[in-house]
């Protein structure tokens, strides 16, 4: 039998474990809110409690769909559809399957047709996301801790040290970025590519931010991330044509 990476036992058992997952969410919304209630919590804090972490739910969700769409024409629905469902990352994924895909000499937006390359796929985007539940447990408290040191002996150096980490981690990300920029020495634009998505995507952020100072709209900070992706996905197409 052939292979479809939109197979529809794929899809029952994607749907069985997001419907496990949802569950879980139901059952602790029903528990907070008999802790509420012991608690004397009032009908009306719980209910714009509630509403408030809807709304704010709805913007990262919308990153995640731009994340689903962008990998489903090579990786099918299903997958993607899971990895970014249950502890699953937008910059992580995609980086995983894209760097897994060239690795098998598949070009971006071809479908898989190997089952053993889209079980390939499925291991590196999920391996590597789970290394974080491992280590959590075990090592966050220490670090934490050393954090929470570093910041009462000298508040400067903890801000700078805090900094610093966060720096690490875009590091890795923007290394994927600039990789194929020297490719410009050899008469060819399309390592700047990504490099212009990158600029176009911050600038929207900023204008964002921006505008949520000066207007006092606190829900633009909210959908800054996705209205920046949206945006640099969608120019992606006139700067990738521009540069042939």
């Amino acid at each position: 039998m052939q292979f479809n990476v939109n197979h529809p036992i794929l899809f029952v058992i994607v749907g069985a474990l997001i419907l496990a997952v949802l569950a879980q969410s139901v059952y602790f919304l029903v528990r907070a809110l008999r802790r509420a209630k012991q608690l004397g919590i009032g009908e009306k804090v719980v209910k714009k409690t509630i509403s408030s972490a809807a709304v704010f739910t709805i913007a990262p969700a919308i990153a995640i769909l731009v994340g689903v769409v962008a990998l489903s024409k090579s990786l099918g629905v299903a997958l993607p559809w899971l990895r970014l469902s249950v502890i699953g990352s937008i910059t992580y994924e995609t980086v995983a399957a894209g760097n897994t895909l060239n690795a098998a000499n598949i070009s971006a937006g071809d479908v898989i047709t190997d089952r053993s390359i889209y079980v390939t796929v499925l291991w590196v985007m999920t391996v590597g996301i789970a290394a974080g539940l491992i280590l959590v447990p075990f090592v966050t408290k220490k670090i934490q801790g050393g954090m929470m040191n570093v910041s009462v002996k000298d508040k400067k150096w903890g801000e700078i040290f805090n900094n610093a980490m966060f720096l690490g981690m875009i590091s890795a990300f923007l290394g994927y970025v600039f990789c194929d920029v020297s490719s410009v020495f050899k008469g060819e634009t399309f390592g700047l590519v990504p490099v212009l998505v990158m600029a176009v995507s911050a600038l929207i952020m900023a204008a964002c931010g921006l505008l949520a100072g000066k207007l006092k709209a606190r829900w633009l900070t909210d959908y800054a991330l996705p209205m920046s992706l949206i945006g640099g996905m969608a120019l992606a197409i006139p700067i990738t044509n521009w540069l042939g």
